[in-house]
């Protein structure tokens, strides 16, 4: 059953990447425009290709990388010795949910410009969550087997 669970991620990232993470403007008299993972690196590359670089790997490659890991693993398509490569992955992916938690909080805290949550954040870190709790299900799971064998 994780198996068939841990393969919508590989439908829901996408729908993360293009959803709002959240709402921002400069002042409250002005519309709020809204912001994606997809349109946030797209303002990143033709600002700080450095930048750009990094949030592409951290937002996109690594969980969906991870995923993709994760599913062959549980297809018996990939050893198990991969894991703790797969680990670094998400711990990567993590670090993107940090970084965007960061810049909402400094953005509020200084008070220039007006910053709403949306739900694309919420789904890009339930994703994220899951692949996590996936990860150590996984891991779980292939050592209770390797002690069943070993019995």
């Amino acid at each position: 059953m994780l198996r068939y669970v841990h393969l919508t991620l590989l439908v829901l990232y996408p729908i993360a990447w293009f959803a709002p993470l959240m709402r921002a403007g400069l002042l409250p008299l002005f519309g709020l425009s809204e912001i994606s993972v997809i349109s946030g690196l797209q303002s990143l590359w033709g600002s700080d290709v450095f930048l750009a670089l990094l949030v592409t790997i951290f937002a996109l490659f690594a969980p969906y990388l991870k995923t993709i890991g994760l599913a062959l693993l549980h297809w018996g398509l990939l050893s198990p010795r991969t894991l703790p490569v797969l680990h670094i992955l998400g711990k990567l992916a993590m670090a993107d949910i940090f970084l965007i938690a960061l810049y909402i909080t400094l953005t509020k805290g200084i008070g220039i410009g007006r910053i709403e949550v949306a739900w694309g954040l919420y789904l890009f870190t339930f994703c994220i969550l899951a692949s996590l709790l996936f990860s150590f299900l996984s891991e779980r799971d292939l050592k209770q087997s390797k002690a069943a064998l070993q019995d």
